[in-house]
């Protein structure tokens, strides 16, 4: 039996309940399929595709899949069906969940619809150690594969547990996919120490949800920037939630006066928030801003998460991360899968600092700078600055080192604006700028800016 499953089958206050039929029901009363029968010609680990939404029957196959001695890729549900034909051709699961399809080709169904049995048995090895694999490019169909153990999923779930107020009273949403690493985390620490978990597939944007909100009675909330940015023009921080303990958020910077507005909403209405940093190779989460430091350093990501370790490469000011928590590597081909080898310490690619306090701060992304004239200018610092003097909503991509391109939402008066701030603050001459008008910035699932979209909507003359 996993180890995972165990332990949430050991939770007492655990149930689930199904947002529309509102059937409750506690794990161990949750059938589970038995992927290690004769049914399914397991006699080894072998590799599962689970295209899973956030219903209480996707719970039931994500639970069966981690209880079995396979591996398991989670996948959207509604993932394009070109892309699901790609990844299957490339890596030839054994079984695939999807309640989306009818049939497959090279596979018969199997119990039931949407359980798929492949007919020739494939020739992928896998390495005992994997149990999940978590696409990190959202919903494009890359077959890139973040490889996570149970140990790391475990343990994340643990440590998340340690400093998040979960309780076995609380009601908690899965407003996020679980075949995104946060929406996993949330359903592993809450199914380990929480109490009820409804399983929805409404969002914080659907009306519905709210009704959901008061009848449920959430004491949680999850998301990503974009969905803090969503919750303010809605009017969140103008009303009241009684049922409310605590808000979390990651996937990504909030915005400074964002952060400081919700901060201050959660302490005029008593309730916490958590504002965390993360990565899929880190299972989840990395660190967390405890709430009484929020107003006092909005822009920190705060100190690592229980048992987690960080240090700055004095070399490079690279941010580095160590814990329970860190993957396995990456796959891109098959044959990735045969191996298991977690770094000593993860490169998060991030640039970062420290306070005197211990508290961490991300000054920008390693990669993304362009050099100009020999000097190498920091992409996210010029978004920031943009937006901290301009109030200019921009995004940056460096061009082969001979252009900054900026893309921007707003009127041509802005090019102006901006070609002259960065001149005198920057020394930018204008001739290395270029400008691109856009109606909305492109985001990947986990809610951060798709700058792979940009770079393909780069015009002709920029690639001159």
């Amino acid at each position: 039996m996993s180890s995972l499953y165990e332990l949430a089958c050991s939770n007492p206050h655990l149930k689930y309940i199904d947002d529309d039929s509102q059937v409750y029901l506690p794990l161990s009363e949750i059938h589970l399929y038995d992927f290690n029968s004769s049914d399914f010609g397991a006699h080894k680990p072998v590799l599962i595709f689970a295209y899973l939404d956030n219903s209480l029957k996707s719970i039931q196959r994500f639970w069966s899949a981690i209880n079995s001695i396979g591996c398991v890729a989670l996948l959207p549900a509604n993932l394009n069906p070109a892309f699901k034909r790609s990844l299957e051709e490339t890596y030839s699961p054994h079984i695939i969940l999807d309640i989306e399809r009818v049939s497959i080709e090279d596979y018969v169904q199997i119990i039931e619809s949407g359980i798929f049995l492949r007919q020739k048995v494939g020739a992928v090895t896998l390495h005992h150690n994997i149990k999940v694999l978590l696409n990190t490019s959202g919903t494009t169909g890359s077959p890139k594969f973040v490889k996570l153990s149970e140990d790391n999923l475990l343990s994340n779930a643990l440590s998340i547990s340690a400093y998040l107020p979960i309780q076995s009273s609380d009601v908690t949403p899965l407003n996020l996919p679980i075949h995104y690493s946060y929406g996993l985390s949330i359903l592993t620490s809450n199914s380990i120490n929480g109490g009820t978990i409804v399983c929805s597939n409404t969002d914080v944007l659907n009306r519905n949800f709210w009704s959901k909100m008061d009848f449920f009675g959430y004491t949680s909330l999850a998301g990503v920037p974009f969905v803090y940015e969503m919750l303010d023009r809605i009017g969140f921080t103008k009303k009241s939630y009684k049922s409310l303990r605590y808000l979390t958020q990651a996937g990504g910077k909030l915005k400074t006066e964002l952060a400081i507005k919700f901060a201050e909403y959660a302490q005029l209405s008593d309730i916490d928030f958590f504002i965390m940093y993360g990565a899929t190779e880190a299972t989840a989460r990395m660190s967390y801003l405890p709430p009484k430091l929020l107003l006092l350093k909005p822009d920190s990501i705060g100190k690592p998460i229980p048992n987690g370790f960080f240090h700055i490469d004095p070399s490079t000011s690279e941010l580095l991360y160590k814990g329970a928590n860190v993957f396995g590597g990456y796959v891109d081909k098959p044959e990735d899968l045969s191996n298991y080898d977690a770094p000593d310490w993860l490169k998060t690619g991030d640039i970062a600092s420290k306070d005197e306090d211990g508290c961490y701060y991300i000054k920008g992304r390693l990669k993304r700078f362009v050099k100009l004239f020999g000097n190498r200018i920091n992409l996210d610092e010029v978004e920031s600055i943009l937006n901290s003097s301009l109030s200019v909503q921009a995004k940056c991509i460096g061009v082969e080192d001979k252009w900054l391109a900026i893309f921007y939402i707003g009127t041509a008066k802005i090019e102006s604006e901006v070609t002259n701030y960065l001149h005198k603050v920057m020394q930018l001459h204008p001739s290395k700028l270029k400008f691109i008008s856009i109606h909305e910035f492109p985001y990947t699932i986990n809610g951060k800016v798709n700058y792979q979209e940009l770079q393909n909507k780069l015009p002709e003359f920029t690639t001159s």
